[in-house]
């Protein structure tokens, strides 16, 4: 198997060593050690690096980047591409409102360049002599007349049903759901999947939706919601059709 020193890494990648050091410290980049110190890094490492160069240039923050690789070691490109979706139209809302900022400080420009193009008034200048603005600098906030795009709440429906989660692991996270379930005091049906309800409680609604998140995390199929407040807990899951089965062994069946 190739394996890669840093300087080795930074020529074939590009990426400078300082740089390949600090994704290692922010959790971007997996380095092994040789028994003199030294970083060595495997042949995913190129890989993973045209990857987070990629994210970057989309405008990507390192905590997004590091959830996304996180989803992409899992081997399921789909759940990568339904993480990335939301990620995406986020940074179109917020260049669109970049640029309409940069459209009103045009405009703002343009209507001081036109005052300053007319006649000078005599003598010193003043208040209103289109020298003095007190308008404050650079782009000027705008609200945009579009809606930001609302997230995909949909993208379930299109997840393929196959969980990255094997062996070992799975089993884990199986018997995890149905002590979980085990709490629920009854169950209702809801359309595409059910609602467990659980004994209220800050702690135990902690506990669910930890749980969810490591579900959505290896099964993006699964969609969750869950409703707290000082009476009620109670979490609805949903599926699509062909993970009924898979529904109903994690979450147990209606009575």
């Amino acid at each position: 198997m190739t394996s890669y020193r840093i300087s080795q890494l930074a020529e074939r990648s590009g990426v400078p060593a300082t740089t390949l050091r600090f994704y290692e410290d922010a959790g971007l980049l997996l380095a092994d050690r040789t028994p003199a110190g030294y970083r060595v890094y495997g042949e995913d490492a190129v890989e993973r690096l045209a990857f987070i160069s990629s994210a970057k240039l989309l405008g990507l923050a390192l905590e997004e980047i590091r959830a996304l690789l996180d989803v992409r070691e899992e081997g399921v490109c789909a759940s990568v591409r339904a993480r990335m979706l939301p990620l995406v139209a986020a940074r179109i809302a917020e260049t669109d409102g970049r640029i309409a900022e940069l459209r009103a400080f045009s405009d703002r420009l343009a209507a001081v360049h036109a005052d300053l193009s007319g006649p000078a008034p005599a003598g010193a200048c003043g208040p209103d002599c289109g020298c003095t603005t007190t308008a404050a600098p650079g782009p000027v906030p705008v609200q945009l007349s579009r809606a930001r795009p609302e997230p995909d709440t949909e993208a379930w429906r299109r997840a393929p049903v196959a969980c990255t989660l094997g062996g070992t692991k799975l089993g884990e996270r199986t018997e995890q759901w149905r002590t979980l379930s085990g709490k629920a005091e009854r169950r209702e049906t809801i359309p595409d999947g059910l609602r467990l309800f659980f004994p209220a409680g800050a702690d135990l609604a902690a506990e669910v939706a930890a749980l969810a998140a490591a579900e959505q995390s290896c099964c993006a199929f699964f969609d969750f919601t869950l409703y707290l407040t000082a009476d009620a807990l109670h979490l609805d899951v949903r599926a699509p059709e062909s993970a009924a089965g898979m529904l109903a062994e994690l979450f147990g069946v209606i009575a």
